[in-house]
């Protein structure tokens, strides 16, 4: 860390990052959006979610050598790195934000022509074609000092963080997470618990700052009522109408994934938890004319989020669930100041991809009776292998046993290439039908 590097990165968060939210807010108002009659008003607290993720990725530009930077994957407990002020990014919600830009195939095409396959992960693609091109619609990204991951969403992730290791020689730290074939075993716990605690002179050699337990029950604190504000905005779509659809949930989830732990992300999902609640109360929908209810299995389709919105409320249809939306609200409860290294463990073990399949097909049949589904929408994602397995069979089950109707779409969360057009609209048409009739 530098002296000069400091104070330019404070001189930005004081004088910078204003600017530039005035100059965001000008342009704003001069490109007026057309109002689709389908939809409902949009979310008032829009633009201050807006106004966060660009403070976010603005500032993570003047963060190098003023902070110590990690890159961190989604299902790793970043709370720890918090307590030593570590600058996080995430490369998969950067891969996201470069999938709804519709960059996600230029950008793969640059790890593509490095010898990676169009096979692996969008999402690592992504990250390694911009590790090699700096191609990103943010500007520009912080080189990381430490690359910080875990396998409890999938293995590739684990692959995909040496690579970027290999490649910019910093060290990489696992959080390794074994799989729950039934339930957690106390082994399993002790082993987590351990690596968490045998993290800390790695983190601060590279932060030169000491551990505070302190902090990190605070820190905990923090994200356990951030996660539990998210899990009740979640919860206001079980109302009639929904006051948003999960179309709107898949974008303001931002902040609980890049900002979890820090005051700004419980102070974001207070407001629009506020602004839901009120649109509850009056009545005012997602959707003009909400008459099937809808879940949503798998990542979003980034770039299609638009155009599934009007879609499907053209149909009189409303996401009000999503098990991936689900994910940072339904193991939070085990987060637990007293107990700060054991409660991480078991709230990042027993996610849902870290989990069997039996506890999945619960978990959605409780949402599905929850939310009262009238019908499924399942994106088998062609890159996450481990979100989509299985998928047929949950299926066919849901269907037997709920009388769920279902659809599958084939497609990727952020490489249009995988994806067709013509064979998604021919199976939500059918789908569409079953809907009616039933």
């Amino acid at each position: 860390m530098t002296f000069a590097a400091k104070i330019k990165y404070q001189f930005m968060k004081d004088m910078g990052t204003p600017a530039l939210m005035w100059l965001q807010k000008s342009r704003k108002k001069k490109r007026p959006r057309k109002s689709n009659p389908h939809l409902g008003p949009p979310l008032k607290c829009a633009s201050r979610l807006r106004q966060i993720m660009t403070r976010h990725y603005f500032l993570s530009r003047y963060a190098k050598g003023a902070k110590p930077v990690a890159w961190v994957s989604s299902g790793a407990p970043v709370e720890l790195l918090r307590v030593f002020d570590f600058y996080t990014v995430y490369p998969e919600n950067h891969g996201a934000l470069c999938g709804a830009q519709k960059m996600g195939p230029e950008i793969c095409q640059e790890a593509e022509k490095q010898g990676y396959h169009p096979d692996l992960c969008s999402y690592a693609r992504i990250d390694l074609g911009h590790a090699f091109s700096g191609k990103t619609p943010t500007g520009k990204l912080p080189k990381p000092d430490l690359l910080f991951c875990s396998n409890n969403i999938c293995q590739t992730i684990l692959y995909w963080f040496k690579e970027l290791s290999h490649y910019w020689r910093i060290p990489l730290i696992l959080f390794d997470t074994p799989y729950n074939f039934e339930d957690i075993k106390k082994a399993d716990l002790d082993y987590m618990t351990a690596q968490l605690q045998e993290m800390i002179p790695t983190l601060e050699a590279i932060s030169r700052k000491r551990f505070s337990e302190k902090r990190l029950e605070e820190v905990i604190g923090i994200a356990r009522e951030s996660s539990q504000l998210w899990g009740d905005v979640l919860a206001t779509m079980k109302a009639r109408p929904a006051p948003m659809t999960i179309f709107d949930a898949f974008v303001h989830l931002a902040p609980i994934v890049s900002l979890r732990g820090l005051p700004v992300a419980r102070q974001y999902y207070e407001i629009l938890l506020a602004e839901l609640q009120d649109r509850v109360q009056k009545g005012i929908g997602a959707i003009t004319n909400e008459q099937k209810r809808l879940m949503w299995d798998n990542i979003a389709v980034w770039f299609k989020l638009r155009d599934w919105s009007h879609l499907f409320a053209e149909r009189g249809c409303s996401f009000v669930a999503a098990t991936y939306t689900n994910a940072w609200a339904e193991t939070i409860h085990y987060l637990d100041e007293s107990s700060p290294f054991e409660s991480m463990a078991k709230a990042y073990n027993l996610v849902i991809l870290n989990n069997n399949l039996k506890h999945r097909l619960n978990l959605m049949k409780q949402m599905i009776t929850d939310y009262q589904i009238d019908g499924l929408v399942i994106h088998s994602d062609r890159s996450c292998k481990p979100y989509s397995v299985g998928q047929y069979d949950m299926k066919q089950l849901l269907a037997e046993e709920l009388g769920v109707k279902a659809v599958v779409i084939e497609a990727d969360m952020t490489d249009s290439r995988a994806y067709s057009e013509e064979q998604a609209r021919t199976r939500l048409e059918a789908f569409f039908e079953a809907l009616e009739v039933d």
